[in-house]
Protein backbone atom coordinates (compact mmCIF):
# COMPACT_ATOMS: atom_id res chain seq x y z
CA UNK A 1 0.00 0.00 0.00
CA UNK A 2 1.22 3.49 -0.82
CA UNK A 3 1.39 5.32 2.54
CA UNK A 4 2.36 8.97 1.89
CA UNK A 5 4.50 10.24 4.77
CA UNK A 6 3.36 13.84 4.21
CA UNK A 7 -0.20 13.20 5.42
CA UNK A 8 1.06 12.53 8.95
CA UNK A 9 1.22 16.11 10.25
CA UNK A 10 2.17 17.63 13.60
CA UNK A 11 -1.41 18.01 14.84
CA UNK A 12 -3.44 15.55 12.77
CA UNK A 13 -3.56 13.50 9.58
CA UNK A 14 -4.54 15.38 6.43
CA UNK A 15 -4.34 14.71 2.70
CA UNK A 16 -5.96 15.04 -0.72
CA UNK A 17 -8.87 12.63 -1.17
CA UNK A 18 -8.22 9.92 -3.78
CA UNK A 19 -4.53 10.82 -4.03
CA UNK A 20 -2.72 10.84 -0.71
CA UNK A 21 -5.80 9.89 1.34
CA UNK A 22 -7.79 6.83 0.21
CA UNK A 23 -10.15 4.39 1.96
CA UNK A 24 -7.29 1.84 2.10
CA UNK A 25 -5.03 4.36 3.83
CA UNK A 26 -7.81 5.28 6.25
CA UNK A 27 -8.40 1.60 7.06
CA UNK A 28 -4.73 1.20 7.93
CA UNK A 29 -4.78 4.36 10.06
CA UNK A 30 -7.86 3.05 11.86
CA UNK A 31 -6.15 -0.26 12.62
CA UNK A 32 -3.11 1.59 13.99
CA UNK A 33 -5.39 3.82 16.10
CA UNK A 34 -7.28 0.82 17.40
CA UNK A 35 -4.02 -0.91 18.30
CA UNK A 36 -2.83 2.13 20.24
CA UNK A 37 -6.23 2.47 21.96
CA UNK A 38 -6.04 -1.15 23.14
CA UNK A 39 -2.50 -0.67 24.42
CA UNK A 40 -3.50 2.44 26.36
CA UNK A 41 -6.59 0.90 27.89
CA UNK A 42 -9.03 3.10 25.95
CA UNK A 43 -10.18 0.79 23.13
CA UNK A 44 -13.55 2.38 22.33
CA UNK A 45 -13.64 5.35 19.90
CA UNK A 46 -16.39 7.89 19.32
CA UNK A 47 -16.25 8.28 15.53
CA UNK A 48 -17.55 11.41 13.83
CA UNK A 49 -17.19 13.13 10.46
CA UNK A 50 -17.69 16.64 9.11
CA UNK A 51 -19.81 17.60 6.10
CA UNK A 52 -17.32 16.85 3.34
CA UNK A 53 -18.53 14.74 0.44
CA UNK A 54 -15.78 12.17 1.08
CA UNK A 55 -16.53 11.97 4.80
CA UNK A 56 -18.96 9.07 4.88
CA UNK A 57 -16.77 6.69 2.86
CA UNK A 58 -13.58 7.60 4.71
CA UNK A 59 -15.24 7.38 8.14
CA UNK A 60 -16.53 3.93 7.28
CA UNK A 61 -13.02 2.82 6.27
CA UNK A 62 -11.51 4.30 9.43
CA UNK A 63 -14.11 2.57 11.60
CA UNK A 64 -13.54 -0.75 9.82
CA UNK A 65 -9.83 -0.39 10.55
CA UNK A 66 -10.44 0.32 14.24
CA UNK A 67 -12.66 -2.77 14.41
CA UNK A 68 -10.03 -4.84 12.58
CA UNK A 69 -7.65 -4.19 15.47
CA UNK A 70 -10.23 -5.53 17.92
CA UNK A 71 -11.15 -2.06 19.19
CA UNK A 72 -14.70 -0.70 19.26
CA UNK A 73 -16.50 2.13 17.49
CA UNK A 74 -19.45 4.28 18.57
CA UNK A 75 -20.63 6.04 15.40
CA UNK A 76 -21.93 9.54 16.13
CA UNK A 77 -22.50 10.60 12.52
CA UNK A 78 -22.01 14.05 10.97
CA UNK A 79 -21.05 16.43 13.79
CA UNK A 80 -18.63 19.29 14.48
CA UNK A 81 -15.21 18.23 15.79
CA UNK A 82 -15.94 19.49 19.34
CA UNK A 83 -18.97 17.19 19.50
CA UNK A 84 -16.65 14.23 18.85
CA UNK A 85 -14.42 15.43 21.71
CA UNK A 86 -17.53 15.87 23.87
CA UNK A 87 -18.64 12.35 22.99
CA UNK A 88 -15.40 10.89 24.34
CA UNK A 89 -16.21 12.59 27.67
CA UNK A 90 -19.96 12.09 27.73
CA UNK A 91 -19.88 8.43 26.70
CA UNK A 92 -16.95 7.68 29.01
CA UNK A 93 -14.85 6.08 26.28
CA UNK A 94 -12.12 8.77 26.40
CA UNK A 95 -11.06 8.11 22.79
CA UNK A 96 -12.32 9.83 19.64
CA UNK A 97 -11.56 9.93 15.93
CA UNK A 98 -12.93 12.79 13.87
CA UNK A 99 -12.80 12.58 10.07
CA UNK A 100 -12.34 16.20 8.98
CA UNK A 101 -10.40 18.40 6.60
CA UNK A 102 -10.85 21.33 9.01
CA UNK A 103 -10.57 24.57 7.01
CA UNK A 104 -8.75 23.03 4.05
CA UNK A 105 -10.24 23.06 0.52
CA UNK A 106 -13.08 20.66 -0.34
CA UNK A 107 -10.81 18.00 -1.85
CA UNK A 108 -8.95 17.49 1.46
CA UNK A 109 -9.88 15.32 4.39
CA UNK A 110 -8.13 13.85 7.41
CA UNK A 111 -8.37 12.69 11.03
CA UNK A 112 -8.11 14.39 14.43
CA UNK A 113 -7.46 11.86 17.16
CA UNK A 114 -7.81 11.49 20.94
CA UNK A 115 -6.80 8.37 22.86
CA UNK A 116 -7.44 8.01 26.58
CA UNK A 117 -8.17 11.71 26.90
CA UNK A 118 -4.92 12.82 25.20
CA UNK A 119 -4.85 14.45 21.77
CA UNK A 120 -2.29 12.80 19.51
CA UNK A 121 0.43 15.07 18.16
CA UNK A 122 4.00 15.14 16.96
CA UNK A 123 5.86 11.85 17.32
CA UNK A 124 2.72 9.99 18.42
CA UNK A 125 1.25 10.63 14.97
CA UNK A 126 4.51 9.55 13.34
CA UNK A 127 4.37 6.38 15.43
CA UNK A 128 1.04 5.52 13.79
CA UNK A 129 2.79 5.71 10.43
CA UNK A 130 5.69 3.55 11.64
CA UNK A 131 3.30 0.92 13.02
CA UNK A 132 1.57 0.63 9.66
CA UNK A 133 4.88 0.39 7.79
CA UNK A 134 6.20 -2.39 10.02
CA UNK A 135 2.81 -4.13 10.25
CA UNK A 136 2.80 -3.73 14.03
CA UNK A 137 -0.99 -3.86 14.20
CA UNK A 138 -3.36 -5.77 16.45
CA UNK A 139 -5.98 -8.00 14.89
CA UNK A 140 -9.44 -8.77 16.16
CA UNK A 141 -13.13 -8.10 15.65
CA UNK A 142 -14.35 -5.01 17.46
CA UNK A 143 -17.96 -3.99 17.96
CA UNK A 144 -19.84 -1.19 16.17
CA UNK A 145 -22.67 0.75 17.86
CA UNK A 146 -24.38 4.12 17.28
CA UNK A 147 -25.16 7.12 19.49
CA UNK A 148 -26.96 10.45 18.99
CA UNK A 149 -25.06 13.19 20.82
CA UNK A 150 -26.45 16.53 19.65
CA UNK A 151 -29.25 16.75 22.23
CA UNK A 152 -26.81 16.02 25.06
CA UNK A 153 -24.24 18.46 23.68
CA UNK A 154 -26.70 21.35 23.29
CA UNK A 155 -28.19 20.54 26.69
CA UNK A 156 -24.78 20.59 28.36
CA UNK A 157 -24.01 24.07 26.99
CA UNK A 158 -27.44 25.56 27.73
CA UNK A 159 -27.20 24.13 31.23
CA UNK A 160 -23.88 25.93 31.74
CA UNK A 161 -24.27 29.28 29.95
CA UNK A 162 -26.86 31.89 30.94
CA UNK A 163 -27.39 35.11 29.01
CA UNK A 164 -28.47 38.14 31.03
CA UNK A 165 -30.48 39.46 28.07
CA UNK A 166 -31.67 38.43 24.64
CA UNK A 167 -29.06 38.86 21.89
CA UNK A 168 -29.58 39.43 18.16
CA UNK A 169 -26.74 37.66 16.37
CA UNK A 170 -25.72 36.68 12.84
CA UNK A 171 -23.84 33.44 12.30
CA UNK A 172 -21.87 32.34 9.23
CA UNK A 173 -21.04 28.63 9.09
CA UNK A 174 -19.55 28.73 5.58
CA UNK A 175 -21.57 25.59 4.69
CA UNK A 176 -19.42 23.69 7.20
CA UNK A 177 -20.73 21.16 9.69
CA UNK A 178 -21.20 23.78 12.44
CA UNK A 179 -24.35 24.72 10.52
CA UNK A 180 -25.97 21.50 11.73
CA UNK A 181 -25.80 22.67 15.36
CA UNK A 182 -25.08 26.41 15.72
CA UNK A 183 -28.53 27.84 14.84
CA UNK A 184 -30.24 25.44 17.23
CA UNK A 185 -27.73 26.07 20.02
CA UNK A 186 -27.91 29.87 19.98
CA UNK A 187 -31.69 29.89 19.71
CA UNK A 188 -31.77 27.56 22.73
CA UNK A 189 -29.73 30.18 24.59
CA UNK A 190 -32.43 32.76 23.79
CA UNK A 191 -30.79 34.49 20.83
CA UNK A 192 -32.50 35.83 17.74
CA UNK A 193 -30.39 34.29 14.96
CA UNK A 194 -29.77 35.41 11.38
CA UNK A 195 -28.32 32.44 9.49
CA UNK A 196 -25.72 32.68 6.72
CA UNK A 197 -24.63 29.55 4.84
CA UNK A 198 -25.78 27.17 7.56
CA UNK A 199 -26.79 24.45 5.09
CA UNK A 200 -24.06 21.81 5.28
CA UNK A 201 -22.49 21.43 1.83
CA UNK A 202 -19.06 19.85 1.50
CA UNK A 203 -18.39 21.71 -1.75
CA UNK A 204 -18.36 25.04 0.17
CA UNK A 205 -20.13 26.89 -2.67
CA UNK A 206 -20.31 30.35 -1.06
CA UNK A 207 -16.93 30.97 0.52
CA UNK A 208 -14.13 29.00 2.09
CA UNK A 209 -14.94 28.07 5.73
CA UNK A 210 -11.95 29.79 7.32
CA UNK A 211 -12.84 32.79 9.55
CA UNK A 212 -9.18 33.74 10.00
CA UNK A 213 -9.23 35.22 6.46
CA UNK A 214 -11.02 38.61 6.30
CA UNK A 215 -12.33 37.94 2.77
CA UNK A 216 -14.42 35.07 4.16
CA UNK A 217 -16.14 37.46 6.58
CA UNK A 218 -17.32 39.93 3.93
CA UNK A 219 -20.95 38.72 3.81
CA UNK A 220 -21.19 38.59 7.59
CA UNK A 221 -19.86 42.16 7.87
CA UNK A 222 -22.39 43.41 5.31
CA UNK A 223 -25.23 41.55 7.08
CA UNK A 224 -24.35 43.22 10.39
CA UNK A 225 -24.20 46.67 8.82
CA UNK A 226 -27.50 46.28 6.99
CA UNK A 227 -29.54 44.40 9.61
CA UNK A 228 -30.31 44.58 13.31
CA UNK A 229 -27.92 41.87 14.55
CA UNK A 230 -25.55 43.14 17.27
CA UNK A 231 -22.63 40.77 16.71
CA UNK A 232 -21.43 38.24 14.15
CA UNK A 233 -19.97 34.79 14.79
CA UNK A 234 -18.21 32.78 12.07
CA UNK A 235 -17.06 29.17 12.19
CA UNK A 236 -14.51 27.13 10.31
CA UNK A 237 -15.26 23.92 8.41
CA UNK A 238 -15.38 21.64 11.45
CA UNK A 239 -16.53 24.07 14.14
CA UNK A 240 -13.45 24.34 16.35
CA UNK A 241 -12.34 27.88 15.38
CA UNK A 242 -14.30 31.09 15.92
CA UNK A 243 -14.32 34.43 14.12
CA UNK A 244 -15.96 37.50 15.67
CA UNK A 245 -17.21 40.66 13.94
CA UNK A 246 -18.64 43.77 15.62
CA UNK A 247 -21.79 45.61 14.61
CA UNK A 248 -19.81 48.18 12.66
CA UNK A 249 -17.73 45.58 10.81
CA UNK A 250 -14.53 45.41 12.88
CA UNK A 251 -12.91 41.97 13.09
CA UNK A 252 -11.94 41.01 16.63
CA UNK A 253 -9.06 38.62 16.14
CA UNK A 254 -8.72 35.68 18.54
CA UNK A 255 -5.83 37.09 20.57
CA UNK A 256 -8.03 40.08 21.47
CA UNK A 257 -11.04 37.82 22.09
CA UNK A 258 -8.81 35.99 24.56
CA UNK A 259 -8.41 39.20 26.57
CA UNK A 260 -12.15 39.27 27.22
CA UNK A 261 -12.28 35.59 28.18
CA UNK A 262 -9.21 35.93 30.42
CA UNK A 263 -10.61 38.92 32.34
CA UNK A 264 -13.81 36.96 32.97
CA UNK A 265 -12.15 33.68 33.99
CA UNK A 266 -9.62 35.40 36.26
CA UNK A 267 -12.43 36.96 38.31
CA UNK A 268 -13.19 33.45 39.57
CA UNK A 269 -9.64 32.05 39.34
CA UNK A 270 -7.26 34.73 40.65
CA UNK A 271 -3.59 33.99 40.04
CA UNK A 272 -4.31 31.34 37.39
CA UNK A 273 -2.15 30.76 34.34
CA UNK A 274 -3.54 31.78 30.94
CA UNK A 275 -1.83 30.13 27.96
CA UNK A 276 -1.48 31.65 24.49
CA UNK A 277 0.60 30.87 21.42
CA UNK A 278 3.61 32.68 19.95
CA UNK A 279 1.54 34.38 17.22
CA UNK A 280 -0.57 36.36 19.71
CA UNK A 281 -0.23 40.09 20.43
CA UNK A 282 2.36 41.19 22.98
CA UNK A 283 -0.44 43.25 24.61
CA UNK A 284 -1.99 40.03 25.92
CA UNK A 285 0.65 39.30 28.58
CA UNK A 286 0.36 42.66 30.39
CA UNK A 287 -3.46 42.45 30.15
CA UNK A 288 -3.46 39.05 31.87
CA UNK A 289 -1.14 40.35 34.59
CA UNK A 290 -3.33 43.42 35.15
CA UNK A 291 -6.30 41.13 35.71
CA UNK A 292 -4.45 39.03 38.24
CA UNK A 293 -3.26 36.14 36.07
CA UNK A 294 0.04 34.63 34.93
CA UNK A 295 0.66 34.77 31.16
CA UNK A 296 2.25 31.67 29.62
CA UNK A 297 3.37 31.81 25.99
CA UNK A 298 3.60 28.46 24.19
CA UNK A 299 3.92 26.63 20.87
CA UNK A 300 1.34 27.03 18.11
CA UNK A 301 -0.87 24.01 17.43
CA UNK A 302 -4.09 22.79 19.03
CA UNK A 303 -2.46 19.51 20.14
CA UNK A 304 0.46 21.30 21.78
CA UNK A 305 -1.78 23.83 23.52
CA UNK A 306 -4.09 21.10 24.85
CA UNK A 307 -1.11 19.17 26.24
CA UNK A 308 0.22 22.32 27.96
CA UNK A 309 -3.25 23.07 29.33
CA UNK A 310 -3.48 19.61 30.83
CA UNK A 311 0.03 19.79 32.28
CA UNK A 312 -0.39 23.24 33.82
CA UNK A 313 -3.95 23.07 35.12
CA UNK A 314 -4.66 26.48 33.53
CA UNK A 315 -8.38 27.32 33.18
CA UNK A 316 -8.04 28.91 29.72
CA UNK A 317 -5.82 28.88 26.64
CA UNK A 318 -6.03 30.25 23.12
CA UNK A 319 -4.36 30.56 19.74
CA UNK A 320 -4.23 33.33 17.16
CA UNK A 321 -5.72 30.84 14.68
CA UNK A 322 -9.06 30.88 16.55
CA UNK A 323 -8.76 27.74 18.68
CA UNK A 324 -9.89 28.68 22.22
CA UNK A 325 -9.74 26.15 25.06
CA UNK A 326 -11.91 26.57 28.16
CA UNK A 327 -11.01 24.28 31.04
CA UNK A 328 -13.11 26.28 33.50
CA UNK A 329 -16.71 24.96 33.28
CA UNK A 330 -15.80 22.93 30.16
CA UNK A 331 -13.47 20.12 29.14
CA UNK A 332 -10.32 21.83 27.88
CA UNK A 333 -10.81 21.12 24.18
CA UNK A 334 -11.20 23.70 21.41
CA UNK A 335 -14.88 24.34 20.78
CA UNK A 336 -15.96 27.38 18.77
CA UNK A 337 -19.66 26.81 19.47
CA UNK A 338 -19.15 26.81 23.24
CA UNK A 339 -16.68 29.67 22.94
CA UNK A 340 -19.30 31.76 21.12
CA UNK A 341 -21.76 31.04 23.94
CA UNK A 342 -19.25 32.18 26.58
CA UNK A 343 -18.58 35.35 24.57
CA UNK A 344 -22.29 36.18 24.48
CA UNK A 345 -22.58 35.48 28.21
CA UNK A 346 -19.83 38.03 28.94
CA UNK A 347 -21.16 40.66 26.53
CA UNK A 348 -24.75 40.30 27.75
CA UNK A 349 -23.69 41.70 31.13
CA UNK A 350 -22.16 44.83 29.58
CA UNK A 351 -24.05 48.00 28.59
CA UNK A 352 -22.55 48.20 25.07
CA UNK A 353 -21.21 44.98 23.50
CA UNK A 354 -19.81 46.77 20.46
CA UNK A 355 -17.88 49.29 22.55
CA UNK A 356 -16.56 46.56 24.86
CA UNK A 357 -15.10 44.59 21.95
CA UNK A 358 -13.63 47.57 20.15
CA UNK A 359 -12.23 48.94 23.42
CA UNK A 360 -9.89 45.97 23.92
CA UNK A 361 -6.19 46.95 23.65
CA UNK A 362 -4.94 46.99 20.08
CA UNK A 363 -1.83 47.88 18.11
CA UNK A 364 -0.87 48.11 14.43
CA UNK A 365 -0.04 44.60 13.22
CA UNK A 366 0.11 42.36 10.18
CA UNK A 367 -2.01 39.27 9.60
CA UNK A 368 -0.17 35.97 9.27
CA UNK A 369 2.21 36.18 6.32
CA UNK A 370 3.41 33.00 4.60
CA UNK A 371 6.89 32.80 3.07
CA UNK A 372 6.63 29.92 0.59
CA UNK A 373 9.66 27.65 0.40
CA UNK A 374 10.42 24.12 -0.79
CA UNK A 375 9.39 21.05 1.23
CA UNK A 376 11.78 20.62 4.17
CA UNK A 377 13.32 24.10 3.91
CA UNK A 378 11.30 26.03 6.54
CA UNK A 379 12.40 23.99 9.57
CA UNK A 380 16.05 24.01 8.45
CA UNK A 381 15.97 27.76 7.91
CA UNK A 382 14.36 28.44 11.30
CA UNK A 383 16.90 26.16 13.02
CA UNK A 384 19.68 28.35 11.62
CA UNK A 385 17.86 31.46 12.79
CA UNK A 386 17.39 30.04 16.30
CA UNK A 387 21.08 29.31 16.56
CA UNK A 388 22.19 32.74 15.29
CA UNK A 389 19.58 34.90 17.13
CA UNK A 390 20.55 37.92 14.96
CA UNK A 391 18.32 40.50 16.69
CA UNK A 392 20.61 42.61 18.89
CA UNK A 393 17.96 45.28 19.54
CA UNK A 394 15.42 42.88 21.01
CA UNK A 395 14.70 42.84 24.75
CA UNK A 396 14.18 39.07 24.60
CA UNK A 397 14.20 36.36 21.94
CA UNK A 398 11.93 33.32 22.41
CA UNK A 399 12.75 30.09 20.58
CA UNK A 400 10.08 27.70 21.91
CA UNK A 401 8.46 27.75 18.45
CA UNK A 402 10.47 29.49 15.77
CA UNK A 403 11.98 32.86 16.69
CA UNK A 404 9.95 35.61 18.36
CA UNK A 405 11.97 38.80 18.89
CA UNK A 406 10.29 41.12 21.39
CA UNK A 407 11.21 44.81 21.42
CA UNK A 408 10.16 47.59 23.78
CA UNK A 409 7.65 48.70 21.13
CA UNK A 410 6.62 45.56 19.24
CA UNK A 411 7.57 42.07 18.11
CA UNK A 412 8.43 40.01 15.07
CA UNK A 413 7.89 36.29 14.61
CA UNK A 414 9.23 33.72 12.16
CA UNK A 415 8.25 30.07 12.63
CA UNK A 416 8.08 27.01 10.41
CA UNK A 417 4.55 25.84 9.72
CA UNK A 418 3.85 22.25 10.75
CA UNK A 419 1.23 21.78 8.04
CA UNK A 420 2.61 23.37 4.84
CA UNK A 421 6.13 24.26 3.55
CA UNK A 422 6.04 27.91 4.61
CA UNK A 423 7.64 30.15 7.19
CA UNK A 424 4.85 31.93 9.07
CA UNK A 425 5.60 35.58 9.84
CA UNK A 426 3.80 38.12 11.98
CA UNK A 427 4.70 41.65 13.09
CA UNK A 428 3.29 44.15 15.57
CA UNK A 429 4.35 47.62 16.69
CA UNK A 430 3.06 50.27 19.06
CA UNK A 431 3.11 52.63 16.08
CA UNK A 432 3.21 52.19 12.32
CA UNK A 433 6.82 53.40 12.42
CA UNK A 434 7.77 50.73 14.96
CA UNK A 435 5.97 48.09 12.90
CA UNK A 436 7.90 49.03 9.78
CA UNK A 437 11.23 49.11 11.65
CA UNK A 438 10.71 45.59 12.99
CA UNK A 439 9.64 44.31 9.58
CA UNK A 440 12.79 45.83 8.08
CA UNK A 441 14.92 44.14 10.74
CA UNK A 442 13.43 40.75 9.85
CA UNK A 443 13.75 41.48 6.14
CA UNK A 444 17.48 42.18 6.65
CA UNK A 445 17.95 38.89 8.50
CA UNK A 446 15.69 36.54 6.52
CA UNK A 447 16.24 37.39 2.86
CA UNK A 448 19.94 36.36 2.77
CA UNK A 449 18.94 32.91 4.06
CA UNK A 450 17.01 32.28 0.82
CA UNK A 451 17.79 35.07 -1.68
CA UNK A 452 15.79 33.49 -4.51
CA UNK A 453 12.52 33.38 -2.58
CA UNK A 454 10.87 36.82 -2.33
CA UNK A 455 9.53 37.70 1.12
CA UNK A 456 5.78 38.35 1.44
CA UNK A 457 6.29 41.79 3.01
Amino acid sequence: MNLPAEIFRAYDIRGVVGKTLTPAVMHAIGQALGTLGIERGAPTFALGRDGRISGEELARALGDGINAAGAHVIEIGMVPTPVAYFAAQHLGCESAAMVTGSHNPADYNGVKMVIGGNTLSGDEIQELRRRIERSGLARGAGKRTHAELLDAYVGRITGDVRLARRFRIAIDCGNGVAGAVAPRLYRSLGCEVTELYCEVDGRFPNHHPDPSQPKNLATLIETLRAGDAEIGLAFDGDGDRLGVVTKDGAIIYPDRQLMLYAADVLQRNPGAEIIYDVKCTRLLGPWIERHGGKPVIWKTGHSFIKAKLKESGAPLAGEMSGHIFFKERWYGFDDALYCGARLLEILARLPDANAALKGLPDAPSTPELNWKLAEGEPHALIARLQQARPFPGAERVLTIDGVRAEYRDGFGLARASNTTPVVVLRFEGDTLQALERIREEFRRVLQPLKPGAPLPF
